[in-house]
């Protein structure tokens, strides 16, 4: 399964990417470098100059084409707000994320790139022969699914707030709905592995969820917390004060502070893990590409998924916390995502941000 629906991907992403007549895009996936934290600095990308050879600021105008189990009523209850679709069942303000078919879309897209942003695989634990693996705030399942083809020895459980994962999944992988800011139901070292990806939007309590997760993981089970940083960055001077993504990922920034669910550093995934009792914690940062900018042809594959993900994305993340949380009106805060996409689409930008992984152990027992 995971073969083939990558393929779907690099036919999907290969029909959207057309290279002009002066840019040469060849068929390998790029793959990000992990670099972990307190090693040497971060290399800089180097910026492709082909690129830049047409007088057009644009990808598009300079040959890229960028477009392109029943469960009851009341879990799939929702709100629609600015022509897109929100979790209600256990409170609007759960997720401010929408949970439609066009996020749904996104959610898989990002997916594959993040699968390619570490080396082909699904986590960066060291993992042997798991039984039991928890996926916290699974979206549409798809890294659970993966999961379970991987490792058919292995019983996967994805768990979020909202019934939109597929029906048609592996034997070994399932699904529930439930809030994880609460006491959790599984006993005691249950799970060989728990994971959370790109959760923190959602998550007010973390000393309760560390706590759970803890207390659910075996004696010498892993857990791994990755998340996109909510920031932007530039290491040659393209991406000027007033930069439209730049703007984006403050106020985005500053909406979750506000809310009580500040954006997470490299430093807080290791203080959570720290502080809730996992010891061989090892920490690692990615550089994510915003663009086909990049020189090295396989970091600029993967620009160029990010870049067809930001068609979607910056509207995902940011309307409701912009007019829900910042008082802005509908007009204003959309003006403030097509401006972060504006920007992006601009080859002359050359913008990346971080997708940061920690990883522990809990003490004793055998690594699984």
């Amino acid at each position: 399964m995971r073969g083939r629906r990558h393929n779907l991907w690099v036919d999907a992403v290969l029909s959207c990417i057309k290279a002009s007549a002066n840019l040469q895009v060849t068929s390998v996936f790029g793959i990000a470098q992990m670099e972990q934290l307190g090693n040497e600095p971060a290399q800089q990308i180097e910026v492709d100059p082909a690129v830049l050879d047409t007088d057009n600021s644009d990808y598009q105008s300079s040959g890229y084409d960028t477009s392109t189990a029943s469960l009851s009523s009341s879990i799939n209850k929702y709100v629609f707000e600015n022509g897109r679709r929100y979790h209600a069942y256990f409170g609007i303000d759960k997720n401010p994320l929408p949970t439609d078919a066009k996020e749904q879309e996104r959610l898989d897209l990002h997916h594959e790139i993040m699968f390619l942003m570490f080396n082909g695989e699904l986590h960066k634990s060291p993992l042997k022969e798991p039984h039991r693996v928890l996926d916290v705030g699974t979206g549409t399942g798809i890294w659970a699914i993966d999961m379970a083809d991987k490792y058919p020895m292995a019983e996967v459980i994805g768990i979020d707030l909202s019934p939109i994962q597929p029906v048609w999944v592996p034997g070994n992988c399932r699904f529930e709905v439930d809030d994880v800011e609460t006491p959790w139901t599984y006993r005691e070292e249950f799970f060989d592995f728990i994971h959370c990806r790109n959760i923190s939007q959602g998550i007010s309590n973390w000393d309760l969820l560390m706590t759970e997760i803890y207390r659910c993981t075996i004696p010498g089970g892993h857990v791994e917390l990755s998340e996109l940083s909510v920031s932007s960055h530039c290491d040659d001077g393209t991406m000027k004060p007033d930069n439209g993504m730049k703007r984006f990922t403050d106020l985005l920034s500053e909406a979750m502070v506000k809310i009580g669910r500040p954006p997470l550093t490299p430093n807080r995934l290791r203080e959570l893990l720290e502080k809730a009792g996992f010891v061989d914690i090892n920490v690692h940062n990615v550089k994510q590409p915003v663009g086909p900018w990049p020189k090295e042809p396989r970091l600029k594959r993967i620009g160029a998924m990010v870049l067809l993900n930001c068609e979607t994305a910056f509207e995902s993340y940011g309307m409701a916390l912009f007019t829900r949380v910042l008082g802005m009106d509908a007009e204003t805060a959309q003006g403030i995502c097509d401006g972060a996409l504006e920007a992006v689409r601009n080859k002359n930008n050359h913008i990346y941000n971080y997708l940061y992984c920690a990883h522990g152990r809990k003490p004793g027992g055998e690594e699984c």
